[in-house]
């Protein structure tokens, strides 16, 4: 682990294990942070805090961007770590890599951009000025599915408003951030600044932080069934919170849709990384006067998909991070067969080593099944059919999450309803990927509060003041 600037072994040298979910073998040793742990990587955020608030915002931004620049030369080290200890495909590794630079990249330009604002009261008796400062010392926990991207989306914009972090990176996945800490560390940014305690006690470990009160901040991605418990937890101390939690996307094709482009919009809203994402399609609703076709179309592609271990060039689709998650995922397709679903391709485990489940297609799926409910986190897509523009925006709103949502359709019109009508933080229309640094990236309803990524994103790591000044003239 690593706080107040070294790099440390855990009170009473505790370590866990990371695997490679494609051979199911150790990978490597990790420090165990322990509660104490936890709390000296809380003193050394907030020790650093002051200086770090004072530093000038060009200094934070020249940091960021020669993460950014060293990130991205060192891309295929960090490529090929992500793919180990996580299990994407080598070439969806490389692309998060990308992705993850920008947000160093995006925020080393905002760091500079934190304006306020000076204006005379309406009654001409007092000025009115408005600045923005560090929240201050800050949580953050990310999530195993994008390792190197959870931790940029997050670092990168508290590193420019000038906060302190504790970053407690998933068990699963804890390597790819404690390379990012070390380019970070090289890159300048000075101790104290990020702490990061890889443990396998999460609960122990955060609870630790989240009650003492010089904590200010929580962002957290990960399940709704969590968030909520971290939302408990964070209320004693009134903590400003930033939660990216679960979804249940919809992906609706309209009769008018371009299908061809729906199926290469679905491979990608469905399977990148495995379907395990957050903003993964998980609801296929699509028009009946289509449906066979798309279906066709989608089952063909699928069903010439590689699986396999990500770091074979050949490997379309990699193995799910572990054994709970396949058998969830299995569990979550059964269910749907026991009520009259028909498998199209896939539908079963694949045999080991290593966490593989291949890309599935179901119709015929009944409303009353979990996988319409519930979030699928793998490569499953149930598809179900409507009739009307209003049945497909009632069946898309029918969850209590609001991540993300897809829509295929040639009618501008439409577009424009839909942008009003669903229920959801971001819409792709006619994309199958709607994440991107300068776009804010969050939910509505129980997928979350508050917003990452784009303008926005800086927001979350600042707080307002107002000083009322005298009027000069009086």
């Amino acid at each position: 682990m690593y706080y107040g600037g070294q790099w440390r072994d855990a009170q009473g040298a505790r370590t866990f294990q990371v695997f490679d979910p494609a051979t199911e073998l150790p990978l490597a040793s990790v420090a165990d942070a322990t509660p104490a742990d936890a709390r000296a990587a809380l003193n050394s955020a907030v020790v650093a805090q002051r200086h770090w608030a004072r530093t000038a915002p060009r200094t934070r931004s020249e940091i960021l961007r020669r993460a950014f620049e060293a990130v991205t030369a060192r891309a295929e080290e960090f490529a090929s770590l992500i793919t180990l200890e996580m299990g994407k495909p080598l070439a969806e590794a490389r692309a998060e890599v990308t992705y993850s630079a920008e947000f160093l990249r995006w925020f080393a330009e905002e760091a500079v951009r934190a304006n306020g604002r000076f204006g005379t009261a309406p009654d001409g008796k007092t000025r009115l000025l408005v600045n923005k400062h560090p929240v201050g010392p800050t949580l953050l926990i990310t999530p195993w599915n994008f390792p190197l991207a959870m931790a940029t989306r997050k670092i990168a914009p508290a590193v420019a408003a000038g906060c302190t972090m504790v970053l407690k990176p998933a068990a699963l996945t804890p390597l790819t951030s404690l390379l990012l800490t070390r380019v970070l560390a090289e890159a300048g940014l000075p101790p104290g600044v990020l702490n990061v305690i890889p443990t396998s006690s999460a609960a122990e470990a955060v609870s630790a932080i989240i009650t003492d009160p010089r904590l200010r901040k929580l962002s957290f991605t990960g399940s709704t069934q969590v968030g909520r418990r971290l939302l408990a937890e964070s209320s004693t101390q009134v903590l400003r919170t930033s939660m990216e939690l679960g979804g249940n996307a919809p992906f609706l094709v309209f009769d008018d849709a371009d299908i061809d482009a729906a199926v290469e919009g679905a491979i990608v809203a469905k399977l990148r990384n495995m379907g395990q994402a957050c903003t993964a399609a998980n609801r296929f609703l699509v028009h009946e006067s289509v449906a066979a076709e798309f279906t066709d179309k989608l089952t063909e592609r699928v069903a010439a998909f590689v699986v396999g271990p990500g770091s074979d060039p050949t490997t379309q689709i990699g193995p799910l991070i572990d054994e709970a998650s396949r058998r969830k995922v299995h569990d979550l397709v059964l269910d749907a067969v026991e009520r009259g679903a028909v498998v199209r391709v896939g539908g079963a485990p694949l045999p080991g080593p290593g966490h593989f489940y291949p890309p599935t297609v179901l119709t015929d799926v009944d409303p009353g099944s979990r996988l319409l409910r519930e979030e699928i986190f793998g490569p499953v897509a149930p598809i179900i059919r409507f009739g009307t523009e209003d049945e497909a925006i009632a069946a898309a709103n029918s969850t209590e999450y609001g991540l993300a949502a897809y829509a295929y359709t040639r009618d501008t019109a439409r577009g424009l309803r839909l942008m009003e009508e669903l229920e959801t933080g971001m819409l792709g229309l006619n994309v199958g990927v709607v994440s991107n640094p300068a776009a804010p990236f969050g939910g509505v309803k129980q997928s979350g509060l508050g917003r990452e990524g784009g303008f926005e994103g800086i927001e979350e790591y600042l707080e307002i003041r107002y000083t009322a000044v005298s009027d000069p003239y009086a």
